[in-house]
């Protein structure tokens, strides 16, 4: 922990403020309490959101899925119902979002594993329409682990057991300090919505922005 308090404390926001960047420190605090075992997770409690603000889980994000998932014996488990928020073709949701709760779920497996990780890859069949307003049951677990590499598998049924999708994926295990000094950089809204206007790239927005937007997701290597 102090690691990861030392390198929250040193964080600067790039087109965020300080208040945001304390937040997001604290987020990544509760994240390696969970994953180092101080707050064990039993088998059918409801995990954690990632984040307040996460697109998958977080309570605060309007547009977000909201998924909730608790622990099974096997890995994790989330029954969601796409809405109108979501929407693709009329009646039914978007591949985007269906992706987005697979990824998500994956997320809250990090809880069983122990291990803070990102997202190297992902691969979602779609066998079925998922349909709004329809109750979706997802489950995932891990599937294999290589050293820093999971191998993660889910699947999704719809009320009646039917198969409707399946993902897999592949993440890398990190340390805390990568989130901590990713936290807080990029583009401040005004500056987001004024490269999205003139997509002629960083070059037509400030020097100190367009080091932001080069650097803001550094790659991770996997030894």
């Amino acid at each position: 922990m102090t690691a990861i308090g030392k390198h929250s404390n040193q964080m600067t926001p790039v087109g965020g403020s300080e208040g945001d960047v304390s937040r997001e420190g604290g987020v990544i605090s509760r994240w390696a309490a969970h994953l180092a075992g101080q707050r064990p997770v039993g088998i059918g409690q409801t995990l954690p959101p990632h984040s307040p603000d996460c697109a998958g889980c977080g309570p605060d994000n309007p547009a977000g899925l909201h998924l909730r998932a608790v622990r099974t014996a096997s890995g994790v488990e989330a029954v969601h119902c796409f809405d109108e928020a979501h929407v693709g073709a009329p009646g039914i949701a978007h591949g985007g979002a269906v992706a987005l709760a697979f990824d998500d779920l994956f997320g809250f497996v990090l809880y069983t594993v122990g291990s803070l990780a990102v997202t190297r890859s992902l691969t979602v069949e779609y066998r079925a329409p998922f349909r709004l307003r329809q109750p979706y049951t997802f489950c995932a677990n891990v599937a294999q682990r290589e050293g820093r590499r999971l191998l993660l598998h889910a699947e999704a049924r719809d009320d009646n057991g039917r198969g409707v999708g399946s993902a897999e994926a592949t993440f890398v295990v990190v340390g805390a300090e990568h989130f901590a000094a990713n936290a807080g950089q990029g583009m401040s809204p005004g500056e987001c919505d004024l490269q999205m206007r003139d997509p002629r790239g960083p070059s037509n927005v400030p020097s100190s922005v367009a080091v932001s937007y080069v650097h803001s997701q550094p790659s991770v290597e996997v030894q």
